[in-house]
């Protein structure tokens, strides 16, 4: 055991020492997690207010007037023109400068005053699905409680108490992200697939690095076993990643105000399993990939779109195709991006995330063996 510890204690020295002599190098892993932390963080939302809004008042009443106002005072609509004809909408469209359109039709206000149907025309601009569906729920909800006050007015003039009338009032409440924050959903997932970039992308070149210096023969005469080695070649990076999860938690924290609720231990035994994961992931590339070049390709095709599309991160994976589904398990990031969203909203712990756990401490082992194998048989040639 002593002498194993050795070995792996050389090799580890020896990591840190080609880190030592390229600082650039070693301050990009740092700094790049955090810029890619606020860049994804800035630019991905879900969130979705302050529509811009055209509106198009042919009727030009008091009725009409009092109809657009709920429009006006609302801050998921912002009205950015009014105008007298139907034309305007097609250029607030195709010049980008509206997503929705409120056309009043003729006649609103005397339909409204005869106990008649006042007509409203609700144009969605259909080129961003996420905004057209949420201003739709919106534009709905609106109408129906301008219908209410036109009923209670209606009830006012007749001199009618509805009051005793039954009525369903539904009380909605969302748990874990009440104010349904994109950030509080999206940081969790969003360390999860920096960290898979950064360490996958690392150790994809590690063994590489060593072909292409002439020191892999070095190592092959060595008494170092191939476990020690995989291992040995992970624990630098591991280190580094650990920096780099501490860092991000904390820009999360601290600058998003993301709420950690649950247990932070657990946390940081999924952190450990997933690092692990992701740099074994690493090293199979590395003993794969016959250059450099191949190695970074492969890496950040493996490391990016599997975290970012199959992890969960942005699109619910019972929402996707069955097949896609199933091969979102050959990735890591699909179960810690579970782990790191439990332990971070719903407030839970080991319990709640043992199976996540124990998968990840699988793939961990899986993909350090397989690439001993691997790299043994490719030295063996």
């Amino acid at each position: 055991m002593r002498a194993t510890l050795d070995r792996i204690a050389a090799i580890v020295v020896k990591e840190f020492r080609h880190l030592g002599r390229d600082p650039r190098a070693l301050l990009a892993v740092v700094i790049t997690p955090v810029l890619q932390l606020l860049l994804f963080a800035y630019a991905v939302s879900f969130d979705v207010d302050h529509v811009p809004t055209i509106v198009v008042d042919l009727d030009h009443t008091t009725q009409s007037q009092d109809y657009l106002r709920q429009y006006q005072g609302s801050t998921f609509f912002t009205v950015v023109a009014e105008a007298d004809d139907l034309a305007a909408i097609d250029q607030a469209f195709d010049l980008n400068q509206a997503h929705l359109a409120i056309v009043i039709e003729a006649g609103f206000g005397r339909q409204l005053a005869g106990g008649g149907t006042g007509e409203v025309a609700v144009l969605i601009d259909g080129a961003e699905p996420t905004s057209a569906r949420i201003s739709q729920a919106y534009t709905v909800a609106a109408n129906q409680l301008y219908n209410q006050q036109l009923t209670r007015q209606w009830a006012d003039a007749q001199g009618l108490d509805l009051s005793s009338l039954g009525m369903l009032e539904p009380r909605v409440r969302t748990w874990y992200n009440p104010e349904r924050r994109s950030s509080d959903f999206l940081i969790p997932g969003l360390m999860v697939v920096i960290i898979a970039i950064v360490t996958v992308q690392q150790t994809a070149v590690t063994l590489v690095r060593e072909r292409d210096l002439g020191t892999e023969e070095h190592l092959e005469v060595s008494p170092l076993r191939k476990g020690e080695l995989m291992v040995a070649k992970l624990l630098p990076w591991t280190a580094i990643a650990f920096v780099d999860v501490a860092v991000i938690i904390g820009l999360g924290r601290w600058l998003f105000g993301v709420p950690l609720r649950g247990d932070l231990g657990t946390l940081a035994l999924g952190s450990a399993l997933f690092v692990f994961a992701a740099l074994g992931l690493g090293l199979l590339v590395s003993a794969i990939a016959p250059t450099t070049d191949t190695a970074n390709i492969l890496a950040l095709l493996i490391a990016f779109l599997p975290s970012f599309l199959l992890s969960g991160l942005a699109f619910p994976l019972d929402q996707i195709p069955t097949v896609l589904q199933w091969l979102s398990y050959a990735f890591p990031a699909r179960f810690m991006v579970t782990i790191s969203r439990v332990v971070f909203l719903k407030g839970g712990g080991f319990t709640q995330v043992w199976p996540e756990l124990t998968a990840l401490a699988g793939y961990a082992v899986a993909m350090i063996t397989i690439s001993s194998v691997l790299h043994g048989r490719r030295a063996g040639r």
